[in-house]
């Protein structure tokens, strides 16, 4: 079965542009013109990734990712922006991205990035180790890759588990925010280091009694992260 794409941008040469790189990488292409019908047809088709711009008319991308992701928590979503500007990153990473690239942009980049992405987020080609991990009061079953505390399913982003999962197989080791690039985005990812920030800051509300407070990732400043053995 083909991999689908949604591409969600009101400029129909941009849409070419992304739809002949998806294309010949064999992906099914949907498009939409507006934020709008991008949700719906999100909802009728369930694409594997969204390629998602920032500035649509009506809602705009970043209200468009947030609706996504709350109906969809695995689904995978690359921004693409116009503004090389740290805020318009950080704002999209906040609302649930996995990734973003910056126009003018390489559809072969793009393409590799998704398809990156993908493998990620299906684990090492397709096979999902079927035990649980257990660290009270969270259970990770990583077949179904559902994360639960104290038994209630939380629901996190496809990088929000990839990151939780790696900490918690490992209490006590420290991620420089480089090694976590590596093993959660990619050797050959090439974007911000922030997109680690933005993701524990996200993992930690969700996770956490207190963000503000963590008792399960630790900040070790200016280095990166860890879990909190017991």
């Amino acid at each position: 079965m083909k991999r689908k794409v949604l591409i969600v941008d009101d400029e129909s040469s941009i849409r070419s542009f992304v739809r002949i790189g998806f294309e010949r990488s064999n992906f099914h292409i949907i498009e939409a013109e507006s934020g709008e019908e991008g949700i719906k047809l999100a909802q009728k088709h369930r694409p594997d990734i969204v390629i998602l711009d920032i500035m649509l008319p009506g809602i705009d991308g970043f209200e468009v990712c947030m609706a996504l992701r709350s109906q969809f928590p695995r689904m995978a979503i690359i921004m693409l922006t116009a503004r090389d500007m740290d805020m318009d990153r950080i704002m999209g990473l906040e609302q649930g991205a996995d990734d973003y690239m910056v126009k003018p942009f390489n559809p072969l980049e793009l393409v590799l990035r998704a398809e990156g992405l993908l493998r990620r987020i299906g684990g090492n080609n397709g096979q999902r180790d079927e035990r649980r991990l257990y660290h009270h009061p969270f259970v990770i079953d990583t077949y179904s890759q559902k994360v639960y505390k104290n038994d209630i399913e939380v629901e996190l982003t496809p990088k929000e588990y990839q990151l939780m999962t790696l900490l918690i197989k490992n209490p006590g080791r420290l991620f420089s925010r480089n090694e976590l690039i590596d093993r959660i985005w990619g050797q050959d990812y090439i974007g911000d280091l922030k997109v680690v920030d933005v993701n524990i800051r996200r993992l930690r509300k969700v996770i956490e009694d207190k963000p503000s407070h963590p008792k399960f990732i630790e900040t070790v400043w200016g280095i990166g992260y860890r879990w909190r053995e017991k």
